[in-house]
């Protein structure tokens, strides 16, 4: 049981939250949302204690335990992988130390056997002989092969890093979970296991996260931050997506409905006060007026962007062919005899765990990179615009946004400020310099460069990475609406699911192409491994 009393924090002038009174009850789990600055990974420190609010306090139970997704993926690089998940539990990872250190005495006396005991007691109740199985079994789980667990930290890639740093978080039932960003850097299959780890979970869960599905997965509760306040909702993501745009809706039709009534009464009285045998009427319109209440509607955080991608042409037959394809980066094989040939209305997918593969194809289907051999050729009819994974590359000049913008199109400032202001960057906002912008901040002003292309074939690596829910809601439905060819990557299962038609799977021993969407794809593969 975790609970926040009053709490209240500003900067500045600006409020984050006012006033917040939650109780996060054991058993459900709860996905904290909000727009982007709107303070979800602030509360979550507060409620951990990193972090104190200016006004109010958080109540823990008696002797429960909070444990965190740590986001230093340097803190524990002289630790093994094991020890670091068995360190999410502070507690027991020092009795562990003390046992052994105790065991190891060549002169056990009475004294350390009396000790011996207690820790004996102690390490039996916090499921201590278990604990390198458990910790080992969370490894797993999350793609860490048994062969890095006795690996120092520091040798392993960032990503590995924080899958380790979840395990060591989900290590030890505690008895407050809370996770910020937990799917980042996880592919499908770890997602899947961690959806399933968490709705078995029967403790208390505060997580904030970007991926719908994950949302609609795992929480039994919403907290949305917004109109300086956390509202809390019963049910997952959708359901609170539907239930806060009903409230929004009903608000503003009694609002409009008032705003009706008073526009009434005020043309009555306008017209009636100076009439003698009317006065009395007028007299009690103004009392009906007075005692009208219209509320002034707050301004929420939530902004979202307008993103539309309008092909100048339809395409025709041809869309994309690719034969043999090779290439080798740093002596690894990444692309080895790939060949695959698009087709009209294809939403192609690109999954698996070789994520350098799929960056690899797409930066050689732009022109960025060139194949060791083989060729592929787009029809005559086509023309594709390009999203990469990393864009740091567009961004290298000092420049204002809306110079930046100002590269890819002849007409003007004008025709800028439009666009990026469909975009969220209106007034000076689209004067901020590109180097000081945000990784959300860079993927809008990407994708508003793609849409001035006018392409009719998108070739997008993974553009959910940074956006916040909002922008993602956006992105996703410009894309189901798009009706030409789409080539894309993604961690977001929704994102995926609603737009892919054609699923090519990168895993370490070739490609699978399916021409199936992604819902009946992943019922495909748990039937193969039932039958494995």
């Amino acid at each position: 049981m975790i609970n926040a009393v009053n709490v209240t924090l500003a900067f500045g002038k600006r409020v984050l939250f006012k006033d917040v009174n939650i109780k996060f009850a054991p058993g459900n789990c709860y996905g904290l949302i909000g727009a982007n600055g709107s303070g979800k990974s602030t509360f979550l420190k507060i409620l951990s204690g990193e972090m104190d609010p200016d006004k109010g306090e958080v109540a823990v139970g008696t002797r429960e335990r909070i444990a965190v997704l740590e986001q230093d993926h340097y803190a524990y690089d002289d630790e093994t992988v094991l020890n670091t998940v068995i360190l999410g539990h502070k507690h027991l990872f020092q009795l562990m130390a003390e046992r052994d250190a105790l065991y190891a005495k060549p002169d056990f006396s009475e004294e350390d056997g009396v000790r011996s005991g207690e820790i004996e007691s102690d390490f039996a109740v916090m499921n201590g002989y278990e604990a390198e199985s458990d910790a080992a079994s969370l490894l797993s789980g999350l793609g860490i092969p048994e062969i890095q667990h006795q690996k120092k930290m520091k040798e392993l890639e960032g990503t590995d890093k924080m899958r380790v740093l979840l395990a060591q978080a989900l290590f030890g039932n505690p008895d407050v979970l809370l996770l910020d960003e937990p799917t980042n850097h996880l592919d499908i299959k770890s997602i899947a296991w961690l959806e399933d780890f968490l709705s078995k979970f029967q403790n208390t869960v505060i997580v904030v996260s970007h991926d719908r599905h994950f949302l609609n997965q795992v929480c039994t509760h919403i907290a949305d931050i917004d109109f300086n306040r956390i509202q809390v909702y019963v049910g997952n993501y959708d359901f609170w997506y539907q239930a806060s745009t009903l409230v929004m809706k009903q608000k503003q039709n009694e609002n409009r409905k008032m705003t009706e009534k008073a526009d009434e009464l005020k043309k009555f009285i306008l017209r009636f006060s100076a009439n003698a045998s009317k006065s009395k009427q007028a007299t009690s319109r103004k009392k009906l007026l007075e005692k009208l209440n219209i509320e002034e509607l707050p301004v929420s955080s939530r902004k979202y962007p307008f993103i539309n991608f309008k092909p100048e042409r339809a395409s025709g037959n041809v869309i994309l062919e690719i034969e043999g394809l090779c290439k080798t980066i740093d002596g690894v094989k990444v692309l080895d005899n790939f060949s695959l040939v698009v087709n009209k209305n294809d939403k192609i997918a690109f999954v698996g765990n070789n994520t350098l593969a799929k960056t690899t194809l797409f930066q050689i289907l732009a022109g960025e990179l060139k194949p060791d051999s083989g060729s592929f050729r787009w029809g005559q009819t086509i023309s594709h615009a390009y999203f990469p994974q990393d864009n740091s590359g567009y961004f290298d000049k000092d420049l204002s946004i809306v110079e930046w913008l100002g590269q890819y199109h002849k007409e003007g400032e004008t025709f800028s400020r439009g666009y990026l202001g469909r975009m969220l960057f209106s007034g000076e906002e689209a004067l901020k310099k590109t180097e000081v912008l945000s990784g959300g901040e860079k993927v809008r002003c990407m994708l508003c460069k793609m849409m001035l292309t006018g392409a009719n074939a998108l070739v997008l690596d993974d553009p959910t990475n940074h956006l916040d829910l909002e922008s993602i809601t956006a992105l996703n439905e410009s894309l189901i609406s798009f009706p030409e060819v789409i080539l894309f990557s993604s961690h977001d299962h929704e994102f995926i699911s609603t737009l892919a038609n054609r699923i090519v799977e990168f895993s370490s021993t070739g490609f699978i192409d399916r021409a199936m969407g992604f819902d009946d794809y992943l019922e495909q593969e748990e039937r193969a491994l039932e039958y494995a």
